[in-house]
């Protein structure tokens, strides 16, 4: 990982989750319910411990393309309380709600709200814009109702997620924007999101190659999952948010890693939203990789990210009373 020095600690998480895959066979070369069921058990050991909830219960919410399966959870607050929707990241392929379990539970914890995490379909069995559509429905939920049902204020709901998940909640926002709805989200947690299809030759060489937690390659596979055979979907807006009108959306923050192939393509879409007249907040770590928040159990760097992004989120949902 040339040119970036990792933080020691983010240094030992990568480490120890290289050798985790090391010990599988390469995901690519098994079939895909293996490769989530190792993804799961790589993954397993950074989701434990972490803050205790009042209440963490689940539920399917009636959507077009089925019921999707959500997690509440709850540290205490009081009711009508803020929402953050949380959409974990693993490339529409891969990961779950379990793997980012303590993730969200901090978040919850340390914001003092609501965290709704979505067990969206995966690709490439539910392609684009299954997973998205989904998350729209979810969210039309809320507002007819399913707020009150969890304890939530519907004034007062944010967007979050990482990497895909990531990409899926701004193209959430751009969808509500686009059918005139554009005042139901207080804000967006865009934590080292993908916005387009490829990166950069000089991202590729600097941050990803062997040993990185995310390069050119995996990108590029998750996007042809998510996409599938139509290569037109690379100029969709709602698959890559660069290319979109970045008017009229809610105020989000960047959570920027420095050793990261996708820390461009946050760079470039905080640009494009700021222009556009978004308020914009920017957040770069320094020696983070990408997936660097599942670190929060060894790295400070992780733990003081996951805090700014979890004040940030509070702050836009008590203005938005």
């Amino acid at each position: 990982m040339a040119a970036c020095d990792l933080d020691p600690e983010i240094a030992t998480f990568v480490e120890k989750m290289t050798g985790a895959w090391a010990s599988h066979p390469p995901f690519t070369s098994v079939p895909l319910p293996e490769a989530r069921a190792i993804a799961e058990k790589v993954r397993a050991p950074w989701s434990q411990g972490g803050p205790e909830m009042a209440t963490i219960s689940e539920r399917d919410v009636p959507t077009a393309t089925g019921p999707l399966r959500v997690r509440i959870y709850d540290s205490g607050v009081t009711a009508p309380a803020g929402m953050l929707i949380y959409l974990h990241g693993g490339g529409w392929t891969l990961f779950s709600i379990d793997t980012h379990d303590r993730l969200m539970r901090e978040y919850a914890a340390a914001g003092q709200f609501i965290v709704i995490g979505v067990d969206y379909p995966l690709s490439p069995e539910a392609r684009y814009p299954v997973a998205l559509d989904a998350i729209i429905d979810l969210i039309d939920w809320l507002l007819a109702g399913g707020a009150k049902d969890v304890g939530g204020d519907p004034a007062r709901i944010a967007i979050g997620g990482d990497s895909a998940g990531g990409n899926l909640a701004l193209a959430a926002a751009l969808r509500l924007r686009d059918r005139g709805s554009s005042g139901v989200l207080a804000a967006t947690l865009l934590n080292y999101g993908a916005f387009a299809r490829d990166c950069s030759d000089e991202a590729e060489a600097r941050f990803g190659g062997p040993g990185s937690v995310l390069d050119r390659a995996e990108m590029r596979y998750y996007f042809a999952n998510y996409c599938g055979p139509d290569a037109k979907l690379g100029n969709d807006p709602y698959v890559s948010p660069l290319s979109a009108d970045c008017t009229g959306l809610p105020p989000a923050l960047f959570v920027i890693p420095e050793c990261d192939i996708l820390s461009e393509q946050s760079d470039a879409m905080a640009r494009r939203l700021t222009a556009a007249g978004v308020e914009v907040d920017v957040r770069v770590y320094n020696g983070a990789t990408h997936s660097f928040l599942e670190a929060m159990s060894i790295a400070a760097v992780a733990r003081q990210a996951i805090a700014d992004g979890a004040a940030w989120i509070k702050r836009h949902l008590a203005g938005s009373k």
